[in-house]
């Protein structure tokens, strides 16, 4: 056979040596071939000229085909069965070349060991074809299947193996180099191991198992094949993972399963997590903090995106740059040493409370903006409720007197901020963060996918890149415009700045941009998906992005649906500022306007985008729900979870009431169980709606959680968690803590939804980071006697409590609404009667001689909250 040739080219015995060293005495097959006849342009000659004489030995000779190229060319030849009276070399006269269908015959080895020439039936089919004299070569030349080609071995252990490839690659016309350089075309790996296999990896060159080389050979006669050919090398590419045992720790199952398979389809193998075999574990960082075993030396820890690196550069990555480290936050540490610390004193707890809930919340409540401080002289101001506290008396004249000089020592101190500027500083925020998001689409997705000179060719083509990210590079321009012009307006703010100029100036542009990408969203969705199970390299590239801090873990069509949402939020904010802007504020027109050209950009948007279904749970809720404020109902929301929860805090209502949570993308609707259950409504058109089991507490925004606190569970505390919230009239933080009822709703996967959607809603791409593992004794959280008569009877005292006092007390009825139930009932001959009551508040005497019929509904218009937030914040468009 031809695998039992060997090379033997004068004194140098080596197989992979460069072909420099044969330059004296070979002219190498290139495209610039030296053919037998040639001569210089001015005449000299090359050679001498000596006449060529083809044999056709054996077989070749009964080849039909092959004799009617060499007629079809005139070119002549000669016939024989006995090569040994042509072998001997000794004939100076002619240049004999050697036509043989068989390189593993006794002709063959007689003729090599003679340095003949030898070439196969393919050559000469191959030059009488192109109408070309027979090429030069003084190695045997059987075809031109890798012509031009040239290759580099490595990892190979059995000499013999290897010998008979190298002599396969010089029949079919290749080159053996011994060293990986640039003129390299191919390299013949047997491991992913070693310097020539990491230089090919970083060179983009083909990595080829030797089966490749076998295969080509197989196909020598065919005068059409070529060895580069992509279909037909792709099938020989050495897989990432081979030689590689791995092993996968932290990942859920369904993950781990599909990395396992994954594993044996790019031809390595799986074990357990401590195997000694394993020559890789692959770690997801992100919920491993310490490894159950020592690794050994000979053990690479790396990270998860090393593994789907592999298979998106279809090549073994170097695990130097993916190794597992230990990641602890200097930050979290220091708000978990402060969970841990407690007081006995009272007062010290609720400071010390206070100052917790300001750690877990510092991360999220950096601002670049100064805070707004008071004059000196405003800390002894005095305030409308401190004159009416304050008798005629001469000893509090001068003790007001004495409170009123200012203090050598005193310094300007931090004010409350105005709610006009808190909304507009998160407008800001979530701005900003909006803008970092589609930064990051672009940056880790479509620009590398649209990189030229990629490792392994082009993930995607054009047409699916254009089609997944659409318009949303005219997007981020705009939005960043509008970042940079907030920023301006919070920078040096004033009440007369405008907020709505700065929508109204972008309108025309955001027209333009959002249409077109939210219209054809689905069609965004449909081919992620599709392109994802076809293209495996895609599939890893998405893993390999989708895992690093930018992302939030977050999949790519998660970040591209923020589009989607950014303008309805938009809109809530900016009727959040009109809320808390006066009436005779210019700003207030243009805010309307601003909220109208949103609209108009929404109303360019197909109605096809509508979520029937999600409308209709709303509907749900709204009747469900006593008091749920109609603005609920919008068309960009949707309804995402319902649970069950029992409140352990004084907010947002009494300890020990059954709460319902109801999560939408965009709030959070907070419900009590109702004490009792009102009759039946039934329609004028006799339908009969069952009755509200809920009562309204809260409609709040989900921009207003700061943090998700799941606390852990604990002799005194089980299945419970928090939220700290910061509505923008507030100074401080509030702590709501919940304890979820029934087995249905699982902790874990709750808390992530809820922080998915905050994270939505503020535009941050880091969900999980919104999460914090803490201690229920840090907060002052208990479930302990939550069920027990005691605590029941407690509960009872109270609400009676609260009944009595709304019954009896005038002192918290707001004056307006007294008026406005009096003047329902008033006479014109009462107008002056009507007229003092105005200017004074109306004694309980003055109110009990006035029998009303709106009366009877004061105790409902009256009842009090045990915790409201501001009308902006529920005033959700």
């Amino acid at each position: 056979m031809a695998d039992s040739s060997m090379v033997t080219l004068g004194t140098a015995r080596s197989l992979l040596v460069d072909s420099s060293v044969y330059d004296s005495r070979v002219a190498e097959v290139t495209n610039d071939h030296t053919f037998l006849d040639m001569a210089y342009e001015d005449g000299e000659d090359i050679l001498p000229k000596v006449e060529t004489r083809i044999v056709l030995v054996g077989e070749a000779g009964r080849n039909a085909s092959l004799v009617k190229a060499l007629q079809d060319i005139n070119t002549p030849f000669m016939t024989t069965d006995n090569v040994q009276e042509f072998g001997d070399g000794e004939n100076t006269d002619f240049e004999t070349v050697f036509v043989l269908t068989a390189f593993d015959s006794p002709d063959y080895n007689y003729l090599y060991k003679r340095d003949n020439r030898i070439v196969g039936p393919p050559v000469v089919l191959h030059c009488a074809a192109k109408k070309e004299p027979l090429q030069f070569s003084c190695r045997p030349l059987y075809c031109t299947t890798m012509l031009n080609l040239s290759l580099c071995f490595t990892g190979f252990r059995n000499k013999e193996e290897m010998k008979k490839l190298v002599n396969l690659v010089h029949h079919m016309g290749g080159i053996i180099r011994k060293d990986f350089s640039t003129k390299v075309t191919h390299l013949i790996a047997y491991s992913t191991h070693g310097e020539k296999y990491r230089l090919a990896v970083c060179m983009g060159t083909p990595i080829l198992t030797p089966l490749w080389i076998q295969k080509a050979w197989e196909r020598r006669d065919d005068l059409d094949f070529h060895a580069s050919k992509e279909e037909f090398r792709t099938k020989f590419k050495v897989p990432p993972f081979q030689d590689c045992i791995l092993s996968f720790l932290g990942f859920l199952e369904e993950e781990k399963a599909n990395m396992e398979e994954r594993t044996l389809k790019h031809g390595g193998r799986y074990l357990e997590v401590g195997d000694e075999r394993c020559t890789h574990m692959v770690v997801e960082e992100n919920s491993v903090k310490e490894l159950p075993i020592s690794p050994s030396e000979k053990l690479f820890v790396v990270k998860q995106e090393w593994f789907w690196g592999s298979i998106q550069m279809d090549a073994r990555a170097g695990e130097s740059m993916y190794l597992y480290e230990k990641n602890d936050s200097p930050v979290m540490k220091k708000a978990v040493s402060l969970l841990s610390l407690t007081t006995p004193n009272s007062s010290r707890k609720r400071r010390r409370l206070r100052d917790t809930l300001a750690q877990l919340t510092k991360e999220t409540e950096i601002s670049p903006f100064p805070p707004l401080c008071k004059r000196p002289s405003a800390e002894h101001s005095l305030s409308i409720g401190s004159l009416l506290d304050i008798s005629n008396t001469p000893e509090t004249c001068k003790a007001l007197a004495e409170s009123s000089k200012p203090s050598k020592s005193s310094t300007p101190v931090i004010s409350k901020q105005p709610a006009r500027w808190q909304v507009s500083k998160e407008l800001y925020q979530t701005e900003r963060n909006y803008v970092e998001i589609l930064s990051t689409i672009l940056q880790l997705f479509k620009n590398p996918l649209e990189k030229e000179g990629q490792v392994g060719g082009p993930i995607l083509a054009q047409e699916e890149i254009k089609t997944i990210f659409g318009s949303i590079p005219d997007i981020y321009e705009v939005h960043t415009r509008i970042k940079n012009d907030l920023e301006e307006l919070l920078t040096d703010w004033s009440e007369s700045r405008s907020v709505g100029d700065i929508i109204l100036k972008y309108s025309k542009e955001l027209v333009k941009a959002y249409p077109p990408f939210v219209n054809f969203f689905e069609m965004s969705k449909e081919t992620i998906v599709r392109c994802e199970k076809q293209k495996p390299r895609f599939h890893a590239f998405l893993k390999i992005n989708q895992a690093k801090p930018e992302c939030g873990r977050q999949t790519l069509e998660e970040l591209l649906i923020r589009p989607v949402q950014r303008l309805p939020s938009v809109a809530l904010l900016l009727n959040d500022i009109k809320k808390h802007t006066l009436d005779d504020n210019p700003d207030k027109m243009k805010l309307e306007r601003a909220i109208e050209s949103l609209k108009e950009v929404m109303t360019h948007i197909n109605e096809d985008k509508r979520k029937t279904e999600g409308q209709k749970q709303i509907f749900d809720v709204v009747y469900e729900v006593d008091g749920c404020p109609a603005n609920l109902l919008s068309s960009h929301r949707s309804l995402v979870h319902r649970v069950e929860t029992i409140a352990l805090g004084d907010q947002p209502c009494d300890r020990g009431e059954h709460v319902t949570l109801f999560l939408f993308n965009d709030c959070l609707e907070i419900a009590r169980k109702r004490h009792k259950v009102i009759s039946t409504f039934k329609s004028p058109m006799g339908q009969t709606r069952p009755p509200c089991s809920l009562k309204h507490i809260s409609l709040m925004p989900l921009s207003q959680i700061r943090r998700v606190l799941d606390l852990q569970d604990t002799e005194e505390c089980m299945n419970a968690f928090a939220l700290v919230v910061h509505p923008p009239t507030e100074q401080d933080n509030l702590l709501f803590s919940f304890q979820l009822v029934g087995e249905e709703t699982v902790k874990g996967i709750w808390l992530r939804t809820l922080c998915r959607h905050v994270a939505n809603t503020i535009c941050r791409a880091d969900a999980e980071d919104l999460i914090q593992c803490t201690d229920p004794d840090s907060l002052q959280v208990s479930t302990k006697d939550m069920d027990s008569t005691l605590s029941k009877a407690s509960r009872a005292i109270k609400k009676t409590s609260k009944k009595v006092t709304r019954a009896f007390s005038f002192s918290k009825t707001p004056k307006r609404v007294i008026q406005r139930a009096f003047m329902a009932n008033n006479t014109p001959d009462e107008k002056t009667q009507r007229l003092s009551c105005e200017n004074r508040v109306c004694s309980s005497s003055t109110l009990a001689s006035h029998h009303s019929p709106s009366m009877a509904n004061l105790p409902s218009m009256f009842e009090r909250k045990y915790y409201t937030f501001s009308r902006s914040t529920t005033h959700l468009f």
